[in-house]
């Protein structure tokens, strides 16, 4: 199956599942690849017996070469002791001192795009967004503005993620020593990466506390293991922050991106956005008691997520034998699940293809099953920053409409590459203008 997946791998994998169903069985080289979309089955590999799948799997050693030994990459004591570490950070109460630091970030972003005062410029959305979310990401989480390393990490960002996916279409996947174009380039973007990533541990050995407030990495520079005494050493804490710098502002620029694009094609939708933001904030920021009021909002946020989770396939490896939906899972098998594909089953949503915030609205929770939707994972590995990335994405996506409209300019065609995100291959081009306009 390898020449089909490698061709069009949503295509693909949407194709099995709905021809075969919720447990899957396809080969991919020389072993067996189980497919799982059912939610119970979901909830198995992710919740029940998370403990049975573990993350031995080459996609995520491909993205090793990247983000090293990290909270996406590890399982067991070391994982469970980083994350130990790295919780405190994103408790709901020190989320909220960073919501005025989300709103100034993004109004700034208005004013960019915006460029008042000359006429509408169409622009690629894609890039100025990872440039906002970087900036917030640094900001809050590390005490330090990146916007002047935007270029260099975006550049990079790109290269690396491509590198890797392109590594896992490779029948014969070539050793990252040979001195080949393509590794030559991966190694360039990994030292830009690094180089980053260094700076800002350095800083924080040297005792800089950024603006004082008690950044994550303040806190994992400084934070010990209550069992052991032991902190994390520079490998440690470079593997845990180039995880956090990559997928901590690489998949919140992706959801925004896909949320303006949708809500570009659905004026409707756009038109009650809009409505709600001007109720509930007239003209001022919005805040972080603002946020329970934009209901709708978040709504739009999780129908964009549901049509393009950022995340668009998990893989595990399974430790010991298992049955998923009635079918026998061998040791040693890779499982595979993919958001992207539950998300769009017609045997759970209505319109699965359809653009519809009310699948959303509260008095629809409890109506379908728990793993139907889950772009931020589950079980014990649910993502450690989902409540960052939600509070994020809805100040930005608040303050922006608030202000502004953002039109897809005609005759640039949006079309989706999967890679470790789900991403516009072509950029997604837009024209901003006022919303008195």
């Amino acid at each position: 199956m390898l020449p089909e997946f490698r061709g069009d791998r949503l295509g693909f994998l949407v194709r099995t599942a709905r021809q075969y169903g919720g447990v899957a069985r396809f080969g991919l080289r020389t072993r067996s690849v189980y497919l799982v979309t059912d939610p119970a089955a979901v909830k198995r590999v992710l919740q029940d017996n998370a403990d049975n799948y573990g993350r031995k799997t080459r996609s995520l050693a491909a993205l090793r070469e990247t983000i090293g030994d990290g909270l996406l990459t590890t399982t067991g004591p070391a994982w469970w002791r980083n994350r130990r570490l790295a919780q405190p950070a994103f408790h709901k109460q020190r989320l909220g001192a960073f919501a005025g630091t989300m709103a100034e970030a993004a109004a700034g972003f208005v004013g960019r795009v915006s460029n008042p005062g000359a006429p509408a410029a169409p622009f690629d959305l894609v890039p100025e967004l990872a440039r906002l979310t970087l900036k917030i990401l640094g900001r809050c989480l590390f005490a330090r503005d990146l916007t002047d390393d935007a270029d260099a990490v975006g550049g990079a960002v790109q290269v690396v993620l491509h590198h890797t996916i392109e590594k896992l279409g490779r029948l014969v996947p070539l050793p990252g020593a040979l001195p080949t174009p393509k590794n030559l380039r991966f190694r360039k973007a990994l030292r830009a990466l690094d180089r980053v990533v260094m700076a800002l541990i350095d800083e924080r050995r040297k005792g800089g506390d950024g603006d004082g407030r008690g950044d994550l990495l303040t806190m994992l520079v400084s934070a010990r293991d209550e069992e052991t005494g032991e902190g994390l050493g520079d490998q440690q804490l470079r593997d845990e922050v180039m995880t956090l710098l990559l997928a901590g502002h690489e998949t919140t620029a992706m959801a925004l991106a896909w949320t303006f694009y949708l809500l570009s094609l659905h004026p409707g939708p756009r038109r009650r956005l809009e409505e709600e933001v001007d109720a509930v904030l007239g003209r001022r920021p919005p805040g972080l008691d603002d946020l329970p009021r934009l209901t709708y909002t978040r709504m739009v946020l999780e129908e964009s997520m549901r049509l393009y989770p950022p995340a668009w396939v998990i893989t595990r490896s399974a430790t010991g034998a298992d049955e998923l939906g009635g079918f026998s899972i061998p040791a040693g098998d890779m499982v595979l699940l993919s958001p992207y594909v539950t998300h769009h089953d017609p045997a759970l949503w209505e319109d699965p293809e359809g653009f519809d915030p009310e699948r959303f609205a509260p008095a629809a929770e409890g109506t379908r099953p728990r793993y139907a939707y889950y772009p931020f994972g589950g079980g014990p590995h649910l993502c450690i920053g989902a409540g960052f990335a939600m509070m994020e994405a809805t100040i930005v996506l608040a303050t922006v409409a608030q202000r502004l409209r953002l039109d897809l300019e005609p005759g640039r065609p949006v079309t989706i590459e999967p890679l470790v995100t789900l991403r516009p291959s072509l950029g997604i081009w837009v024209t901003a203008r006022g919303r008195a306009s």
